[in-house]
């Protein structure tokens, strides 16, 4: 799924393209893209229209268009392959066109939600006193988020005595970190993915904190990760941050640091990757 880059790079295409314009119609071409709007695709339609899309924002890797003035959010989940497109009205639909929103304009583009595997969907929430759809209140700051707490995060990760990896997938202690982020700010912090929380000192979670902002900001500048053309921004164009990664994807390949050959291992259905010199593990994950 995208993680935090590829959401952040997305909702600045959209801020530029679709902030506020007003919505004209809008068109469900599968009931699956927006099954999570319970009163159905004709209630989600006949809400959209003629309501104003505001500033798009972002928590994690959760993305929303709030609709000015109606205290309501279209929320965006973009799963395994959703994309956000804006197109000319001209080009042609493409084959996973799932969802058309056209705007009461001349600028000539619609927002088009395309989805070839329809995990994810289009939704209408109402918003909390702080802006978010409600169904996503839960989820906590992301760590670039200017209001993140870092000192209540080393001590949420104290508490929940897990992992360090297990924990910075935990969307309600942290948001927006995910497999391949995860692997690449433990690669640059050494620290392996195994490691239980309650051991870490704060000067070591403050370390880590700032190589997952380092290696997000790196992501962010060229565009995120794309290993496919699944993860585009709203023009359709791929990442580039797939060529500078440390750990994730390179099994066998020799270290950065200590030229020792990445390994792979079998986690939460997922892989991991680490320097089995560089991020020793704990003596009960030996």
């Amino acid at each position: 799924m995208p993680e935090l880059p590829e959401v952040e790079v997305v909702r600045r295409g959209l801020e530029r393209w679709v902030a506020h314009r007003s919505v004209i119609d809008a068109e469900v071409l599968h009931p699956r893209a927006v099954r999570r709007h319970l009163a159905g695709p004709e209630d989600f339609v006949q809400r959209l229209r003629g309501r104003h899309i505001g500033t798009p924002r972002r928590r994690g890797k959760y993305l929303w268009l709030p609709l000015e003035e109606s205290g309501e959010s279209v929320l965006a989940h973009l799963g395994m392959s959703g994309q956000l497109l804006v197109q000319p009205h001209e080009a042609p639909d493409e084959k996973h066109l799932r969802v058309r929103i056209r705007f009461a304009d001349e600028l000539g583009t619609e927002l088009r939600f395309v989805d070839q595997r329809t995990f994810g969907g289009l939704s209408l929430h109402p918003n909390t006193p702080d802006g978010l759809p409600d169904v996503i209140a839960h989820i906590a700051r992301d760590p670039l988020d200017p209001l993140f707490d870092e000192d209540a995060f080393h001590r949420a990760l104290r508490r929940k005595r897990t992992t360090i990896k297990r924990a910075l997938l935990d969307q309600s202690l942290i948001s927006g970190v995910g497999n391949i982020y995860a692997d690449e700010a433990l690669w640059r912090a050494r620290i392996h993915y195994d490691r239980p929380t309650a051991g870490l000192t704060r000067p070591r979670t403050a370390e880590l904190l700032t190589h997952i902002r380092d290696v997000m900001n790196a992501a962010l500048a060229v565009g995120g990760t794309s290993f496919d053309s699944l993860y585009v921004n709203v023009n359709g164009e791929s990442g580039y941050f797939d060529r500078s990664l440390d750990a994730y994807g390179r099994e066998g390949l020799p270290c950065r640091r200590c030229g020792t050959p990445i390994r792979r291992r079998p986690w939460m259905n997922r892989s991991s990757y680490f320097c089995p010199r560089c991020q020793r593990p704990p003596r009960a994950a030996s």
